[in-house]
């Protein structure tokens, strides 16, 4: 009789378990065809940038303590693209001067680098709802960047990686 409990209960745990997992699988295709169906969208964290009062030294507090691989810029932080594991994507991480300009209009310490899949799309939708445009779309070899401005005058960089570009950029810093 207990054998028969606990079979029972296997399979309703095993029954909860397959459809939560069900659950998990479906909100991750949406989310995947979401973003794929409309271009001009964020794709993921493109580089944490902060102002603090001496870069050199901490990347250098980072490297011994944390074991950041840290350059002139900070480091990045390589990963797998979701959709395409062969492919990497990037993080950088990057300590400005406290007497940056760069961040500005915005006050904030910090500024947040977005990857974007189609910066061109994402421009156009932007403007259409008004949003603060601080710039016109400036494109280097490893990617395109355009600046604006969040709801609370948060200064955003948004990025439209060329990631084979970059990794050898990355490749060859760290060499």
């Amino acid at each position: 009789m207990k054998k028969h409990r606990y079979r029972k209960l296997l399979f309703f745990l095993s029954w909860i378990f397959m459809f939560l997992l069900g659950c998990f699988a479906r909100g991750r295709q949406v989310v995947k065809t979401q973003i794929s169906q409309n271009p001009g969208r964020v794709t993921g964290i493109g580089g944490i940038f902060f102002k603090c009062k001496d870069p050199s030294a901490l990347k250098a507090w980072y490297r011994e303590n944390l074991g950041l691989d840290t350059d002139e810029w900070g480091t990045n932080f390589e990963w797998r693209q979701a959709h395409d594991p062969v492919k990497k994507g990037f993080t950088q991480w990057s300590p400005f001067s406290a007497a940056t300009r760069y961040f500005e209009p915005s006050e904030k310490p910090f500024m947040i680098n977005y990857r974007v899949d189609d910066l061109v799309a994402l421009a156009n939708n932007l403007e259409k709802a008004g949003v603060k445009i601080l710039d016109t779309i400036t494109v280097y070899e490893y990617g395109k960047f355009l600046h604006i401005l969040d709801a609370e005058g948060n200064k955003l960089e948004l990025w439209e990686p060329d990631d084979q570009v970059y990794d050898g950029m990355v490749k060859g810093r760290t060499k």
